[in-house]
């Protein structure tokens, strides 16, 4: 069984932004573009960074399985314990194709269905985004600093909500949604950096209706929760990954912090 320690969590941020360095050799001259079963993009940066990442897990942690969206197949499950790895090489394939810097690389430790540890690297923008249970959540920038972040509370009467959307995916439910929470503004951003900038308290809140799958949002939900935030189910529970089998996520809310039933209430 893994331990939790700030020395797990260095290890994970190395090897995630190795795999962000291989991401970007590909990112800086051409490529092409492959479509999946399902339509998504893939490209030769999605298979070299999963790469770094499997060969980098399987040395640090042997007896913990790894599930990546590379590579479905070769996941049978967690282990005993409840620990398995959940991996997305590049988050983002289609701002990684529109060459706007929003993708990341996504690692996430679960244990008995919780993301426990996260670590986000976007490579393009020279940021990486890190947490694990009992050490809080932290940016690092191209210094290399970690630096700690928290969620921000609800804006105050009279101030809009800060909402982060999707820049490549949308959704009608949308609308109806932000009409019943209140005077807002919206940024549209990508991948999990729009989670992310809600654990570091940019924002208020990301709506996601429409379909996501588990390694889209394991390692930015380790750092929201850690950084006093919750991502959570339109029926107000946590997003969970204990059926890894079934990888698509329900609709989900990503709050900063939150206080009162009251505020609660305001937010369905």
């Amino acid at each position: 069984m893994p331990t939790i320690s700030k020395a797990l969590l260095k290890s994970v941020e190395q090897l995630a932004c190795q795999a962000g360095k291989a991401i970007m050799q590909v990112y800086r001259r051409g490529f092409e573009v492959e479509l999946k079963a399902d339509n998504s993009p893939l490209t030769e940066a999605d298979k070299a960074a999963h790469v770094v990442i499997a060969r980098g897990l399987q040395s640090l942690t042997p007896e913990v399985p790894i599930l990546s969206e590379e590579d479905t197949q070769c996941f049978s499950g967690a282990n005993a314990e409840g620990f398995y790895w959940l991996v997305d090489p590049l988050d983002g394939t289609k701002e990684f194709i529109k060459r706007n810097d929003e993708f990341t690389v996504n690692i996430a430790l679960i244990a008995q269905g919780k993301p426990v540890l996260g670590v986000v690297v976007a490579p393009a923008l020279q940021l990486t985004y890190l947490a694990a249970e009992g050490l809080g959540a932290f940016k690092v920038g191209a210094d290399g600093q970690w630096q700690p972040i928290q969620a921000s509370m609800p804006p105050l009467a009279g101030r809009p909500w800060r909402v982060l959307g999707s820049r490549s995916h949308s959704d009608s439910r949308m609308a109806a949604w932000l009409e019943a929470l209140g005077e807002h503004e919206t940024q549209p951003m990508g991948s999990s950096l729009k989670s992310c900038l809600i654990a570091e308290g940019k924002a208020d809140v990301y709506p996601r209706f429409g379909p996501t799958s588990l390694w889209d949002t394991g390692a930015a939900q380790a750092i929201v929760e850690q950084a006093g935030g919750q991502v959570v189910t339109l029926d107000d529970q946590p997003l969970s990954y204990d059926n890894p089998q079934q990888p698509l996520n329900s609709d989900f809310i990503v709050w900063g912090q939150r206080t009162g039933e009251d505020c609660i209430e305001t937010r369905k």
